[in-house]
């Protein structure tokens, strides 16, 4: 039935829940790439050969050559600020007792969008090199958030 020959008994609205389920997967790439981090406290890569790029996060095809990637790599947790911007409300509208820094993260060819955490708000700069900070193994649940925040490298 189309809906120009809808059924005038029907509902014009649904009240209360939907019975419709549904579940987000990460696809087979950000499976593995969230499961090393949860068990292994690693940030992964995929290095694509032909176009010498390494995605962070990982990926199963390059975008550019459309090659199958299956040389992951552990790229470690250094990065770099590529940009970043102060955060003064909440998702609600209110405003923060203290502004939050986010950071893109730059790490091989990709990044990752973090909050940074360890640092003066001052003292924040593009190039700044910084390390992820992993919640404890006990605490993580294979998702972006088993990183804490990044922090400035101390040497």
């Amino acid at each position: 039935m189309s809906l120009l020959e809808r059924n005038p008994q029907a509902p014009n609205a649904w009240l209360g829940d939907l019975p419709v389920t549904s579940r987000y997967t990460a696809g087979i790439a950000g499976e593995k790439f969230f499961r090393a981090m949860k068990d292994e406290g690693k940030i992964l890569g995929t290095f694509c050969e032909n176009c010498d790029i390494t995605y962070i996060p990982g990926r199963i095809f390059c975008e550019r050559c459309m090659a199958e990637l299956d040389h992951w790599q552990d790229v470690g947790t250094i990065g770099e600020i590529y940009t970043f911007t102060l955060l003064f409300e909440n998702l609600d509208g209110t405003q923060r007792e203290e502004p939050l820094a986010v950071a893109f993260i730059r790490m091989g060819d990709g990044g990752l969008i973090h909050q940074l955490g360890e640092v003066d708000l001052e003292d924040i700069s593009i190039g700044m090199p910084v390390e992820a900070v992993f919640k404890p193994k006990s605490k993580r649940q294979g998702s972006i958030l088993d990183i804490q925040y990044f922090r400035p490298l101390t040497e």
